[in-house]
């Protein structure tokens, strides 16, 4: 009936709203359009929850379209809680009460779906400011006047401009969203424009708003994201933005994103063409804060012999951070199995890592089941976590605006403000500094660096979720991991700061090469970054890197996750950007995930290459916690996890390795590391100094070595904790403050 819906107002409207075309074009199309009644096929409008749809919208009586602001997302809301907590109950009937949605999905000018062939303009003032330019959310470099300016901006200061697409096919056009220019030395934007449809390019139709002309509210800042919905939806091939007004010191320059739903033809050559998609039947669609609670209540259920779910803190506003961990014994560190972690919204409008990581929930889950031997190895000899929300504050901000309306950075920062991307510890300048100053830089640690004291205090600026990270990673002995991110097609390797304050500069690790052979595995098998013909997303072309790049070579980050988990735990960790688009249309979810599907699978299987062991003692056999192991010519050590074991992740080669512990000697052995992709076992066996040693040691006034590191380390985490368990209690003591005052008023009310 909703498809039903759609033809008939296309038809309607093409009866009164004729696009010219000549005799022969007229009336193949309107025999296409009538023969195609019964078969047409329309992505279906969506309802707002008073049954108005978008097309629906009223009309100021200056007959221009007021700019409206509309969810994207396509959920569904249930009553069903996940759990009973009194702020997620309170937070779910905030988000029972949705906004309109919009009838049809973006075209794809900010996913790059549409080609920079289908984009046309009247003029433009440069190459770096053409037609191509013009797409919702593109960023401009950091020079006014090279290829990669922000905008499309035209020649001509006159009501005469345009900037034309082309969707190929038959398309029900619904809306328009408009941007300004994105530079940091200029501001333009339009004010106000028309929309012309064409279905031949040549002959065009201004939209109306009854019998008038009708004019489309623009910006009124360069960032901001408005919408201007068609009085009636409208089926043609071309369509125009027509800019009328703009800011007074300025140009006429956009960035547009055209909200359209193919209507098939049989006339079309192309029509038989099926659209990208995933054969996986995942929960494709974005998911609130509520929906991903259920989506992972849904996936242990399914599975519960093989998933739970746990917690490892909460927001700013009371969220909670949710994990799911995926291991054959879940709930229990096994002794020589190796803790993986994949951590996503880290940025809160970076909304595709979210979704990818529940459909890996999901995909894993059933898969499993099916009995898929390739999931049941690395379930089997892994035990996985993943976070599909480390911000999610931000991520509701961002969900509520909606894909295409949240702009470029809102939702980005915690609620309190703060961009989690650089709030962890700066380890690496200690460091550097440390070894500054030594006279033999051998003995400064190069591991396990303690977090300094400054960073334990109450008044220390450190997001809640920042605190729940650090203490997760101090409780599970983490080998492997990725952040995803989004907003560009690359991945970056540590390290993220760079030394002496450089904005750019290549800054390698100790185990630069291991990094980039990890970055290299999933740049290589993702279907996006693996397509030699593919566009760049903003103005760096980071194919000349083979789609990987330290960190600092790009942009400087000091206290960045990737930093903090190399230098305070055993962890490796790349960030991995998977996307021009930081918030993906919900129809682009399927193919995100075909992209994406493998190099998520194969770069959780690297943490089984290098070499794995047990510490223990000669004569207990236990296992010894701490125990520090040594790769020569590597200037980065490790420690033994509680029960003894370990994992050092390591290029193939022969490498000869030392470990030692406090009262123990140190033992030295060869390990080879094949080609296979499996560890090699290296397992050591210490004997602890005698009595008699220890006592010759004194009597020589010598004094036995204490590691002073780890101990330092271990002080600092407590500080940490005892503050973070203050703050929490003083934010808990507010927020039931706020809800009393409240309902003191509503009863007075």
């Amino acid at each position: 009936m909703e498809k039903s819906l759609c033809m008939l107002a296309a038809v309607i409207l093409l009866g009164g709203f004729s696009v010219q075309m000549n005799d022969a074009a007229t009336e193949s199309f309107y025999s296409s359009i009538n023969s195609t009644l019964k078969s047409v096929t329309v992505e279906p409008q969506i309802r707002s929850r008073d049954g108005q749809t978008a097309a629906e919208t009223k009309l100021l009586t200056n007959t221009t379209v007021k700019n409206t602001q509309l969810d994207t997302k396509n959920t569904k809301q249930d009553s069903e809680e996940v759990n009973s907590d009194k702020e997620e109950e309170s937070h779910d009937k905030k988000t029972e009460d949705e906004k309109p949605q919009l009838d049809c999905p973006p075209l794809g000018l900010e996913s790059l779906r549409v080609d920079d062939s289908q984009i046309r303009a009247s003029s433009f003032e440069r190459t770096g400011l053409g037609p191509h330019r013009g797409r919702l959310n593109i960023q401009s470099g950091i020079h006014d006047g090279d290829e990669y300016d922000g905008a499309w901006c035209a020649k001509y200061k006159d009501q005469h401009q345009w900037l034309e697409v082309d969707a190929l096919h038959l398309t029900l056009f619904t809306g328009v969203i408009l941007q300004g220019r994105n530079s940091i030395w200029s501001w333009d934007w339009v004010q106000s424009y028309k929309v012309q449809l064409s279905n031949d390019s040549v002959n065009w139709e201004t939209c109306m708003n009854g019998t008038d002309e009708a004019i489309f509210e623009g910006n009124q800042y360069p960032e901001g994201s408005v919408l201007g919905v068609l009085p009636v939806p409208t089926v043609a091939r071309f369509i125009r933005i027509n800019p009328q007004t703009w800011y007074v010191n300025g140009t006429i320059c956009l960035r547009a994103e055209i909200l359209g739903c193919r209507v098939e033809d049989p006339h079309d050559i192309y029509s038989s063409e099926q659209e990208q998609g995933s054969k996986d039947g995942l929960d494709f669609r974005h998911h609130n804060y509520k929906e991903m609670r259920k989506l992972m209540k849904s996936v242990t259920e399914e599975c519960p012999d093989i998933t739970r779910i746990y917690t490892i803190g909460k927001s700013y506003m009371g969220l909670k951070l949710y994990v799911m961990e995926i291991s054959d014994n879940p709930g229990k560190h096994e002794l020589g199995e190796p803790e993986f972690r994949y951590v996503a919204g880290m940025h809160g409008n970076e909304a595709l890592g979210r979704e990818l990581v529940l459909n890996l929930m999901q995909y894993m889950c059933r898969e499993y089941k099916r009995g898929n031997q390739r999931i049941v190895r690395l379930i089997t000899e892994t035990r996985i976590h993943l976070m599909p929300s480390m911000n999610p504050d931000g991520y509701e901000t961002a969900y509520e605006k909606g894909s295409e309306l949240a702009g470029w950075a809102e939702g980005r920062y915690s609620f309190d403000g703060i961009d989690l991307n650089s709030n962890f510890p700066d380890l690496n300048n200690i460091m550097w500094d440390a070894q500054e100053a030594a006279a033999d830089k051998s003995k400064v640690p190069n591991h396990y660096i303690p977090i300094p004291e400054y960073y334990t205090r109450e008044d220390a600026t450190v997001a809640p979720e920042t605190r729940a990270v650090i203490n997760w990673m101090q409780d599970i002995p983490f080998v492997l991991s990725a952040n995803l991110h989004g907003g560009e097609l690359v991945i970056t390797y540590p390290y993220d700061c760079t030394r002496d304050w450089a904005p750019q500069e290549d800054t390698p690790t100790a185990d630069n090469a291991f990094f980039r052979w990890l970055s290299t595995v999933y740049a290589s098998t993702n279907l996006v970054l693996a397509n030699p013909d593919r566009r760049i997303c903003h103005y760096e072309d980071f194919q000349a890197h083979n789609n990987i790049i330290n960190g600092g070579a790009w942009h400087t980050v000091p206290g960045s996750m990737n930093d903090f988990s190399y230098l305070h735990t055993n962890c490796f960790e790349v960030t991995v950007e998977l996307s021009c688009d930081k918030f993906p249309h919900a129809s682009e979810l399927p193919i995100e995930w075909e992209n994406n599907k493998e190099s998520l699978i194969v770069y959780m299987e690297q943490i089984h290459r290098g070499i794995k062991g047990v510490v223990r003692d000669k004569l207990t056999k236990k296992g010894i916690a701490d125990a520090i192991i040594k790769v020569e010519d590597h200037n980065h050590d490790i420690r033994s996890a509680t029960d003894g074991d370990y994992w050092r992740l390591l290029n193939p080669g022969e490498y000869k390795v030392v470990v030692w512990a406090k009262g123990y000697f140190p033992s030295k052995r060869h390990c080879r590391v094949g080609m296979e992709p499996h560890p090699t076992i290296c397992d050591f066996i210490l004997t602890k100094m005698p009595i008699e040693r220890l006592k010759e040691i004194r009597a020589r006034g010598g004094k036995i070595p204490q590691d002073l590191q780890l101990r330092l380390r271990a002080l600092r985490l407590r500080k940490l904790r005892t503050s973070t368990k203050a703050i929490n209690r003083r934010r808990e003591s507010q927020q039931a403050q706020a809800r009393k005052a409240r309902s003191t008023g509503a009863r007075r009310v």
